[in-house]
């Protein structure tokens, strides 16, 4: 390959003529590819991100905030009770029960939701994702008791499962790997963005508290819950089917027949280029239920799954408890500064993955590196709000700026129910936070140390009945998985790139 950039270098590979030839001999019979100029398919995929990225950068933005803006809704309002908690008589095990019970239907039926997904048309069932997390959303509007509450976060994560997998899902039919990790950051910042604006706005809302009737965190959920189910009939219009081959029509079943049509993504020539450089990189790659057995089994999976648990719960809980941590380092704290206190949070942790993901991907070799120092960041934001003087409340509150700088996504909802008074306040539920994100850090090392003693060879377990074999599909590899076996270091940064 003359040029393996990926995605972050925004280049397609240009195959030479040794690799034209190796991969004419792949399969007997099989003509050769037809290869464009580079330009000329970089045009193609700004056409697709056009279509694609900012629907679902507005999508992400507006499911985060229904999801997270319970967080909020418990001090909105607080100084003249108003809040969530006081206006439903919630204990903090209500809350955390309420919390819990989104996650709990979210694993139920991540896995249903994305085989459906991957059965019917991917733009109906991620407007219909959308749609129902907007209906939910603003249900809550309603909410008058415990069970009430406990009821709507349990639909709401059943509603909302796979949404995030099915984007990554929807983006394979258009990309080919090596330009999916951009994609895929290019909307995740809205997680970041969404938990900031949605804590500024909120206090715009604590401002209408009483008008119409309504309280201040009841305008927010009526609010966010309409604009989602206004998007998710306007990505019925806008969002493309799944590309066909040039030439092939589109049949349009009994049931889409009564939904909107929608324009092709790419047509013409543009069409022709999209096609020819997706077949570049997929191939038919025949598995069964033996071959997820075997993934199942990799011993590679269960450091990487640990590693992210720690993270993981980190972040959902700062998420969804950030305000009443806050209000806990300063009970004088009204609603509207604890939500402005709340957003420069999310600020530190968009600027960190600004920051940190490009270096970190130069130098892939030593991502259990710039994971481990991450999450001590995060381990030392934790000990400064434990045990910071409580003199100084504001040490305790950059105890939490500096978890937000190290945390990607998300932590666990023990924090209410530890509400001690006193200076130990929250003191076990951050002392379990931190084992962890102990755990995170020992994975990490253990998964670098095994891959320099066992090695990362790829799995030949996949395919290798037939043809298709692993070495055969080396000559279809794309940029991204070509430059893996390379460090790229500072001299590939983009200051230094080639001209």
């Amino acid at each position: 390959m003359a040029d393996d950039t990926d995605a972050e270098g925004g280049k397609t590979p240009v195959t030479t003529n040794a690799d034209h030839e190796a991969g004419t001999q792949l399969e007997e019979g099989r003509p050769a590819r037809v290869e464009y100029d580079i330009e000329r398919v970089e045009a193609v995929y700004r056409k697709l991100d056009l279509r694609i990225i900012p629907a679902f950068w507005i999508l992400y933005f507006l499911c985060s905030a229904i999801r997270s803006n319970i967080g909020l809704a418990q001090t909105m309002n607080s100084n003249v009770g108003h809040d969530l908690m006081t206006m439903l008589g919630l204990s903090s095990n209500d809350v955390s029960t309420a919390l819990a019970l989104f996650y709990v239907s979210y694993v139920i039926f991540d896995c249903p939701s994305n085989l459906v997904m991957s059965k019917l048309s991917p733009r109906v069932w991620m407007a219909r994702i959308v749609f129902a997390v907007g209906v939910i959303g603003a249900c809550f509007t309603a909410v008058r008791s415990a069970w009430s509450l406990k009821l709507l976060r349990f639909l709401l994560g059943m509603v909302i499962a796979g949404m995030w997998p099915g984007m990554s899902y929807y983006l394979t039919l258009f990309y080919p790997p090596s330009r999916t990790g951009k994609r895929i950051g290019m909307y995740f910042t809205a997680s970041q963005i969404s938990a900031a604006v949605v804590g500024l706005v909120s206090a715009g809302f604590q401002l209408m508290d009483g008008v119409g009737g309504l309280v201040g965190f009841q305008w927010m959920f009526l609010i966010y819950g309409l604009l989602a189910v206004l998007l998710g009939w306007t990505l019925l219009w806008w969002l493309p089917e799944r590309p066909l081959p040039p030439g092939q029509r589109r049949e349009r079943s009994s049931f889409m027949k009564w939904l909107p049509p929608t324009p092709e993504a790419l047509t013409g020539e543009d069409a022709l280029v999209h096609y020819e450089d997706l077949k570049r990189v997929y191939h038919s790659r025949p598995w069964t239920l033996k071959d997820l057995g075997y993934v199942l089994i990799d011993w590679r999976l269960w450091p990487l799954t640990l590693m992210y648990f720690g993270v993981v719960g980190v972040g959902i809980g700062t998420q969804l408890y950030g305000t009443v941590i806050i209000r806990g380092i300063n009970p004088s704290f009204t609603g509207v500064q604890l939500s402005l206190l709340f957003a420069p949070i999310w600020i530190m942790d968009f600027f960190a993955i600004l920051l940190v993901t490009p270096i970190s991907d130069r130098f892939h070799r030593l991502r259990p590196l710039f994971f481990s120092c991450a999450v001590c960041i995060q381990i030392a934001g934790l000990l400064t709000v434990t045990f910071a003087p409580t003199s100084n409340p504001w040490a305790r509150y950059g105890g939490l700026l500096m978890v937000g700088f190290g945390l990607g996504p998300t932590v666990p909802i023990c924090w209410p129910a530890d509400a001690a008074p006193g200076p130990h306040q929250y003191r076990r539920s951050n002392l379990v936070m931190i084992g962890i994100l102990c755990v995170s850090i020992i994975s990490s090392i253990v998964m670098f140390v095994a891959l320099k003693i066992i090695g990362n060879k790829p799995s030949h377990k996949i395919g290798s009945s037939g043809s298709s074999t692993i070495d055969s599909m080396d000559g279809f590899q794309d940029g991204a998985a070509r430059r893996e076996l390379q460090q790229r270091g500072f001299g590939r940064m983009w200051w230094r790139k080639r001209t």
